[in-house]
């Protein structure tokens, strides 16, 4: 559902590529992880894909169409959950905030926030406001507020870097429910290795300055996973190594 072709990006001309030649294809309900060293353009190539900024060359299309602009099936999940969420509107505002553009009345908005917001654990923080709630809550909100929109592709652009080690951990596992239970296609931008073999169906490795494609890995593990069984595979623990090798490599 999602191709990128031989993109690559110069944030100035005459000036270095960020991106070169990436090359990527994303399957329907496909939960991709990115992975690589700080600056190999992860995240610009997440802003190409959502159409936030024009690559220098190559070509993104998103279920066969071009992507020119913003799509309009497509949400984003940023790292800093504190300045996405605006701190005068309730939770459930700040949810139904996006559907505005939608043409549904604001029953209907509300309704749409409160069922979000249920997926994601917080329907009893609906008239709080985000100032209210812990960083891995209001991080919850962030993505209850992409869930409501109901896009056919999620990006998130290290969603979890922000919060402490037992919350990334939850915030993983509702990840891996909200996409059972929805079917929709994810790309993931972490710097965590363990956490890209853990939620992911393939992780993607970028090499660094350029970052182009230098690994791309199938994850062979049960779909029902485990913060516990499933970090003590052997199958688990060979294919983060073999991701740390990978990445490592790109900077000798």
């Amino acid at each position: 559902m999602l191709e990128v072709e031989e993109l690559s990006h110069a944030y100035r001309r005459p000036g270095p590529n960020v991106l070169e030649d990436v090359t990527l294809i994303v399957g329907d309900g496909e939960l991709v992880s990115i992975v690589g060293r700080s600056g190999c353009g992860k995240s610009t190539l997440l802003r190409a894909i959502a159409g936030l900024i024009r690559p220098t060359s190559g070509q993104i299309r998103l279920d066969g169409t071009p992507v020119d602009g913003t799509p309009d099936n497509l949400a984003m999940v940023f790292q800093d959950y504190s300045r996405t969420l605006l701190p005068w509107l309730s939770v459930r505002d700040n949810v139904a905030l996006p559907l505005r553009g939608n043409g549904m009345c604001r029953r209907a908005r509300r309704a749409a926030a409160v069922e979000a917001l249920e997926a994601v654990l917080l329907a009893d923080a609906a008239r709080q406001y985000p100032w209210q709630l812990s960083g891995g809550m209001q991080q919850r909100v962030s993505i209850a507020r992409a869930l409501a929109y109901q896009p056919t592709l999620l990006l998130m652009d290290e969603p979890f870097g922000s919060v402490d080690a037992q919350t990334r951990e939850d915030l993983e596992d509702l990840l891996l429910s909200v996409r059972a239970n929805r079917g929709m296609t994810i790309l993931l931008v972490t710097h965590d290795i363990d956490e890209s073999v853990y939620v992911g169906d393939r992780v993607v490795v970028l090499g660094h300055s350029p970052g182009r494609v230098i690994g791309d890995l199938a994850v062979d593990l049960p779909r029902q996973r485990d913060q516990i069984t499933t970090r003590e595979l052997p199958e688990f623990i060979h294919l983060r190594g073999r991701v740390g090798r990978l990445i490592r490599a790109t900077t000798r």
